[in-house]
């Protein structure tokens, strides 16, 4: 292979005297599926998917070939694909053929993606997950990118599925960490065949005998750390020894990631005048805001996190230069960062008019127009959909509410706090569940179970849109005898009853919306807080509903929430860790069961 990135699949073997024999295991084992919850109203959609999938397949058939695209503009048709390069050229046509049989049990859906064992298969009409399954001495390991992903993208993908997958515990024998730039998988089985294999020995043997010795004690400790640990380590050498710039760089012309700018400690202090009180713009789960002016004259926010770094400076710098790369005009633009005084400090863009919450029900109540408010639901889907779908890292907000959504000179509105929960001290059990949250917009099965996925975000979005049609908060207690309901309780049964105007905020004026329009709004808002997950909505298909002028196709049904059961299940869990912020209960860390 002539290029470092045609070597980004790294199979390898590491001997650690085996007691248990290895079996071969299928390459069409299902970690994810997930269908489209918008139905396609295209002419000949199905016949142009088929031919689209057909030339994927025709490509996979060549000698050599793991990754395909096709794709018929004209008919909104896209499909990708991709094997794993271990793979033989049957071997990946017959799990190609495997993906493409799962896809099709979406119909009559817009899009599907499923993810194998052994190839990725993707189709859309315009995600980190983890996956352990319950190590003895032998590991199998693989790592590979999606070809479109530049190095430095390749090796930020990676490395943040190597922080995910860490969750496995130590005696767990195959885990996985999938999204739709990379994917990484140890086993204790074989999954590829030997002459597949890369012996690491020579690549541990740095320092002598002695650090070998240390090698293997670690191992005894935790072999499935090593093991991650390894592959990023034979990531980084490939990238070292093969190194090649591409020409436009990125993920479909994405540029290299760059480090966010340092501050000194001292310097933001003067800043903010000693963070002083005065100058406090808010406060929330991940910390205090204040305001500054840096040495150019610039106004700056300047947020001093309450939490601490999840290994040191080097995880911190490494997740804030994450997030530094995120470019959205709906998403707070990140300045820089400091990591060198005695708090760890981030700096980001100023918004003069402070945050949602104090135009819905703060001192700004009513000053909000249904246009202001409808670019608001708009720009916030936008931004969410951005970081679940189009950066080339998927990032969960988890804590979408109000006070996260800042509004700028022109009420567009920007997400902040986005990526900070990838700070927080990871959980150790078998789910990603470093828990960041605020009761009454978090979904019940993150609340209470740990499962963690990008319709986590939908549902507190969801949420938020109702808070915005009503100028209420969800989390009001109500006065139960006078027939008050909580919000979401209050939404569903006006939707049932078609008396949607009711739900309205008593200060717009009547005239500057159409009943149609508001139906369609809280349709979308309750479609988004639906249970399962797998009933939800994608953020992308959110902006694609509200960009559409047609009434929505499939309403939401109260047949798919238990209201009173996701109360139970809230209530229950405030016996975890608690912190109070605008009056709101945030959850700061809760183990999965």
């Amino acid at each position: 292979m002539s290029s470092w990135w045609q070597m980004v699949v790294v199979p390898f073997l590491l001997m650690f005297f085996l007691t248990n024999p290895v079996r071969s295991q299928p390459q069409t084992n299902i970690l994810v599926q997930s269908c489209s919850q918008v139905n396609t109203n295209l002419p000949n959609f199905y016949r142009n998917l088929n031919e689209t999938l057909g030339n994927i397949r025709r490509q996979l058939s060549n000698n050599d070939t793991y990754f395909a695209t096709s794709e018929q503009p004209r008919n909104s048709v896209y499909v990708v694909g991709q094997c794993r390069n271990y793979m033989s050229t049957h071997d990946c046509v017959a799990c190609f053929d495997f993906a493409t049989r799962s896809i099709r049990s979406c119909a009559p859906a817009n899009g599907a993606r499923t993810v194998l064992d052994g190839c990725y298969l993707r189709s859309t009409h315009f995600s980190f997950i983890i996956l352990c399954i319950g190590l003895s001495s032998t590991v199998y390991a693989v790592a590979q990118c999606v070809e479109t992903v530049t190095p430095d993208g390749c090796k930020d993908c990676l490395q943040v599925a190597y922080a995910n997958i860490k969750s496995c515990a130590t005696d767990v024998t195959d885990g996985r960490a999938i999204d739709s730039g990379c994917f990484m998988r140890y086993s204790a089985s074989a999954f590829f065949d030997n002459n597949k294999t890369i012996d690491i020995t020579p690549f541990l043997q740095d320092g002598g005998s002695s650090n070998k010795g240390a090698i293997i004690r670690g191992v005894v400790g935790g072999v499935v750390a090593l093991i991650i640990l390894l592959i990023i380590a034979i990531f980084l050498w490939y990238r070292g020894s093969r190194k090649k710039t591409t020409p436009g760089g990125g993920l479909y012309g994405a540029t290299e990631l760059q480090g966010p700018m340092a501050y000194s400690y001292s310097e933001l202090r003067k800043a903010t005048k000693d963070f002083k009180e005065d100058n406090k713009l808010g406060e929330g789960g991940f910390g205090d805001v204040y305001k500054g002016i840096i040495k150019d004259g610039n106004i700056v926010a300047v947020k001093k996190l309450a939490i601490g770094s999840n290994g040191g400076r080097e995880v911190f710098e490494s997740e804030v230069r994450v997030i530094n790369n995120v470019h959205h005009r709906n998403l707070i633009r990140l300045l820089g960062c400091c990591s060198n005084g005695p708090e760890l400090l981030l700096v980001l863009e100023y918004m003069a008019n402070g945050s949602l919450d104090k135009f819905l029900y703060g001192e700004k109540r009513g000053t909000l127009n249904w246009k202001q408010r409808c670019d608001i639901i708009f720009g916030m889907a936008r931004g969410l959909a951005y970081l679940h779908e189009h950066y080339h890292v998927t990032i969960i907000h988890r804590d979408i509410k109000p006070s996260n959504i800042l509004l700028d000179n022109d009420f567009q509105p920007k997400i902040a706090d986005f990526g900070l929960a990838r700070l927080l001290p990871e959980d150790q059990t078998h789910i990603s569940t470093r828990f960041a949250g605020t009761l009454g917009y978090t979904a019940p099965e993150y609340a209470i179970h740990g499962q963690l996925s990008e319709k986590v975000d939908t549902y507190s979005f969801g949420i938020v849109v109702l808070e915005i049609v009503s100028g209420k908060r969800c989390t009001s207690v109500p006065n139960e005898s006078a027939g008050e309901q909580y919000l979401l309780d209050h939404a569903w049964n006006l939707h049932e009853t078609r008396m949607h105007l009711k739900l309205v905020d008593e200060t717009l004026d009547p005239s500057e919306y159409r009943e149609d329009d508001l139906k369609k709004v809280i349709e979308i808002a309750l479609m988004c807080t639906q249970s399962p997950v797998s009933v939800r909505p994608t953020m992308p298909e959110v902006v694609m509903l509200l960009s559409d002028q047609s009434r929505v196709q499939n309403p939401p049904s109260r047949h798919n929430v238990n209201l009173t059961n996701i109360r139970t299940q809230v209530d229950n869990s405030t016996s975890a860790s608690l912190s109070m912020s605008n009056n709101d209960a945030t959850i700061t860390e809760l183990t999965g069961r």
